[in-house]
């Protein structure tokens, strides 16, 4: 007599075998994509460190300068005047953001004032 072949649900053993081998292809494509994510982000994190090393400027970061305090008021004064003391405050404030170094702001400074 033939073995009796059974119809139906799996046996405990079938469902094991597909539970693993479900895991497995679950585990391997997870693997994959983690992998292609983690390439992608080096590549990314390599190409944007080339760029730092390019554009990076002679010193290491310019020097961090305190907000300065208010002047006094000053008396009121001509048409002339004012437009020079605009010139020497926006000249300062373009130094004091880190924009123009040191011997920038010395030279434009000496340049307005004659």
């Amino acid at each position: 007599m033939a073995p009796l072949r059974r119809f139906g649900r799996p046996g405990l053993i079938g469902t094991a075998a597909r539970t693993a081998v479900i895991a497995g292809t679950a585990q391997a494509t997870a693997g994959a994509i983690s992998r292609r994510q983690a390439g992608r982000a080096q590549q990314q994190y390599e190409a944007q460190r080339y760029e730092n090393q390019q554009y990076q400027p002679q010193q290491a970061a310019p020097p961090q300068y305190e907000p300065a305090q208010q002047a006094p008021a000053a008396p009121p004064s001509d048409g002339a005047n004012d437009a020079l003391l605009t010139q020497l405050a926006q000249l300062g404030e373009l130094h004091g953001k880190g924009v123009l170094t040191e011997d920038e702001f010395v030279t434009a400074k000496a340049k307005l004032l004659g």
